[in-house]
């Protein structure tokens, strides 16, 4: 019996195929973008490797996970059904509770972080993740995470995001929104491109073998 191929092929050029990947040190990552960008225990920078396009909900208060900035500055710029990024941050910090409309799933890269969710009654889990452990969060789950490294207060860490659908958006709590609000640093700024504020990644992946 001849077996008979189902999935049609393809054969990308080598063109594509350089379009569809990257270095880690050639990402560009930036710390605003979100409503809780400027919030002091919210501090991180978030970088946009494949998709991310913004939602659209955008104008009303339904933000791209990785910001309004980095949505528009994708690496890989693909729409094929997922997202991932990188978040990198300082030892206790993370972004504020906040929701997806999508499924995301988070990967330790590393150090130590604490993903956390909300249950019905208000109190909070969580799960703590060391390098290449894993949580995915369903569609509607309240949650955070926050680097929880012990050690040099000045080293990052890096956490891998993958999100479902072509366009996901990310919702914060009202709680969240009420204190950032009081806080007076709810501004969202959007960059270009050309832009001398993107950051490059703090982290080298050649120190996480000697680590790890």
């Amino acid at each position: 019996m001849t077996f008979k191929e189902q999935i049609p092929r393809i054969y990308p050029s080598d063109e594509e195929m350089n379009s569809r990947s990257v270095k880690f040190s050639d990402l560009k990552g930036f710390d605003g973008g979100l409503p809780d960008s400027y919030m002091p225990s919210a501090e991180r920078i978030l970088y946009n490797v494949i998709g991310f396009q913004p939602p659209a909900g955008e104008e009303s208060g339904v933000v791209s996970p990785v910001g309004a900035s980095a949505a528009r500055m994708s690496a890989i710029k693909i729409s094929e059904g997922f997202n991932l990024g990188y978040c990198e941050a300082l030892p206790g910090k993370g972004p504020m509770m906040h929701n997806h409309d999508t499924n995301e799933t988070f990967i330790c890269m590393t150090g130590r972080w604490k993903a956390s969710w909300e249950n019905a009654d208000g109190s909070e889990n969580f799960k703590m993740l060391e390098p290449l452990d894993v949580i995915s969060f369903p569609p509607g789950a309240v949650r955070r995470f926050e680097n929880v490294t012990e050690g040099p207060k000045d080293r990052y860490a890096v956490l891998m995001f993958v999100i479902a659908g072509n366009g996901p958006g990310a919702e914060f709590t009202s709680q969240a929104m009420s204190e950032i609000e009081n806080a007076g640093l709810n501004e969202i700024k959007i960059l270009e491109d050309e832009s001398d504020k993107w950051s490059k990644p703090h982290t080298d992946p050649r120190d996480w073998e000697s680590r790890y």
